[in-house]
């Protein structure tokens, strides 16, 4: 780490970010092939206390979770045991049972019909299997308001088994297909998600500090999840976290881990599936992974159900955009830098990443702040981007 250029853009919008309220504390690191190039960290880890924001900060990372579980998944049908397009109810047959919500009678019930199709692993993975979020979709919401059903954070099994929204590969939604997959990999491995993914990914990665449980050191260096108010202050929220020992280890959503781990995580893309301490991917699983599996449809903006959750969102607005195996695909050059046949994703508490392979740079940017695309703290994601690209353009060119 040695990019002087870079070290101070990157920490001057860390610095901004925090100093301006956009974030109460926020880690960030940019990455090449051999290594960090940059991990700064700047604010507090919660306000309601004093500790600082520090590089070892552990952030429920939500999300970001997806693209590990997925990983889990191409590892199986690497290994012959998964077939993508066979119906995902052959591993979980619970799958099979799930119904499409066609919105409610006159009299406020459910109208549940079976799907037209099998749902398949790979409409899982592209999002294209009909699953939704109730604070994404405001039939999802009402259903769940009206059964009572828990919220996801609970990791329960009630939480993830909704209705569909659409009848599966239709259309590209997000929402819980992710969960699912991480149910197919414990069916097929025969043990639990995080024990796979401790075994396949966090080993070979050398990924010390992720998983759905905290061990106590872990817990001694967790961020606090934050809310934004309608002043614009934030509160924090010390309660709203994953639980230990879930009943459904989220294999969408339920990772905790810190920058320095998932910067372990997104090299592995970049050095074609080779981690530090072992192979994770054979390179042309990784080429295959990172290009777009949705044919002709496209990844269109995310809107809320619930604002205090999430605002309307989307990455890039006007350019065109894919999903592949499970990230993102930018099918245009970003008016940040990134190149186009880039991957990237983010986590609902305004944590954000990227992969491009043609400038052989990944960065991860994470802090502890609801609702998601809040306009502070994803602009200032944006700003850091931004600034890691004109950097390095300046490095280089020097």
């Amino acid at each position: 780490m040695g990019n002087s250029v870079l070290k101070a853009a990157a920490d001057a919008v860390l610095s901004e970010a925090t100093a301006t309220g956009k974030v109460p504390g926020v880690v960030a690191e940019v990455s090449d092939r051999d290594g960090p190039l940059y991990r700064g960290a700047a604010g507090l880890r919660g306000l309601e206390g004093t500790a600082a924001m520090t590089a070892d900060t552990v952030f429920c990372i939500f999300s970001c979770t997806k693209a590990v579980t997925g990983t889990a998944i191409l590892q199986l049908v690497e290994g012959g045991s998964l077939d993508l397009d066979a119906p995902a109810k052959t591993y979980v047959p619970e799958i099979g049972e799930i119904q499409v919500l066609d919105g409610f009678d006159a009299a406020g019930r459910p109208r549940l019909r079976a799907p037209k199709r099998d749902i398949t692993t790979r409409m899982l993975m592209l999002h294209t299997s009909g699953m939704g979020y109730d604070f994404l979709d405001p039939n999802l919401r009402d259903y769940v308001a009206l059964k009572g059903i828990p919220s996801i954070v609970s990791s329960t099994r009630a939480a993830i088994t909704l209705p569909l929204t659409f009848d599966p590969g239709e259309r590209w939604q997000y929402g819980l297909s992710i969960d699912w997959c991480g149910q197919v990999v414990e069916a097929i491995a025969g043990k639990r998600l995080g024990a796979v993914l401790a075994d396949q990914v966090f080993a070979p990665l050398g990924m010390r500090d992720t998983g759905f449980s905290r061990r106590p050191d872990m817990d001694a260096r967790l961020a606090t999840v934050h809310q934004r108010l309608e002043d614009g202050s934030l509160l924090p929220v010390p309660e709203l976290r994953l639980p230990d020992a879930p009943e459904v280890e989220l294999g969408g959503a339920g990772l905790y881990s810190t920058v320095g781990d998932y910067g372990r995580f997104l090299r592995l893309w970049l050095n074609d599936g080779q981690g530090e301490f072992g192979r994770v991917l054979k390179p042309e699983t990784v080429r295959f992974a990172m290009a777009n599996g949705l044919g002709t449809l496209k990844v269109t903006p995310v809107t809320t159900a619930v604002p205090q959750l999430s605002l309307d969102a989307e990455f890039f607005p006007g350019q065109s955009k894919s999903w592949a195996y499970s990230f993102m695909v930018n099918d245009e050059t970003a008016p940040t830098g990134r190149s186009a046949g880039s991957v990237g994703w983010a986590g609902l508490a305004n944590l954000f990443y990227w992969i491009d392979c043609t400038k052989g740079i990944a960065g991860f940017w994470a802090a502890q702040v609801l609702p998601f695309a809040d306009p502070g703290a994803a602009g200032a994601y944006l700003g850091f981007e931004s600034a890691v690209y004109n950097a390095l353009a300046q490095s280089r060119a020097a």
